[in-house]
């Protein structure tokens, strides 16, 4: 018996064509890569799989200085030792992952467009929004702008879902989302009705 390596070829007849049941099956799984593979773009474009928004680069020292922006204009109080911020209907927001918080607390109004942005200065982070089926990856130095409208009053939990470190366990944040119109304040953690 002789044993096969990748220097000595293999001797005698150690090739044969495929038979007619292997054509069938390679046929069969062509197809069906075909078929995930249009699928891909059918699901973005139609079913909303992925979010579909704005990239760019940003350096972690600019976008902090965004987010402390947007916090000195529209804080209302804090929670917890975390800003809360009301932005006015329709305008940019902004969300700071950093090693082991979501930075502001974001107060939303239902049924109104929102931009917003969000970013990581430091290290790779997971955005998980619970109960809403959204996640997704946050990777420093891109700056993640999404078109959101919210529908659904109450609040929400941001979980980081990538393991940022030893505290990783505590990293939570929190968006609110206010009745439409002023139908009444949404009670929160922060003191009572904001």
């Amino acid at each position: 018996m002789s044993l096969h390596t990748a220097i000595v070829p293999p001797q005698g007849v150690w090739w044969k064509p495929a038979g007619k049941q292997e054509k069938v099956w390679i046929i069969i799984a062509f197809i069906w890569c075909m078929v995930l593979f249009a699928m891909m773009p059918f699901w973005h474009i139609k079913g909303g799989q992925n979010p579909s928004g704005i990239r760019s680069k940003v350096e972690a020292k600019a976008f902090a200085q965004r987010v402390q922006r947007f916090i000195d204009d529209y804080q209302v109080g804090v929670e917890s030792g975390i800003p809360v911020v009301k932005p006015p209907p329709g305008s940019d927001v902004y969300l700071q992952g950093q090693m082991w918080a979501w930075k502001p607390v974001l107060i939303l109004e239902e049924g109104v467009e929102y931009t917003l942005h969000i970013s990581s200065i430091d290290v790779n982070h997971g955005f998980s929004l619970y109960p809403a089926n959204v996640n997704f990856q946050i990777v420093p130095g891109y700056d993640y702008g999404l078109k959101i409208t919210p529908n659904n009053p109450g609040d929400y939990k941001v979980i980081c879902n990538e393991f940022c470190g030893i505290n990783h366990h505590l990293m939570l944040g929190k968006i609110v989302i206010e009745p439409a119109g002023g139908a009444g304040p949404v009670e929160t953690a922060i003191g009572g009705a904001l």
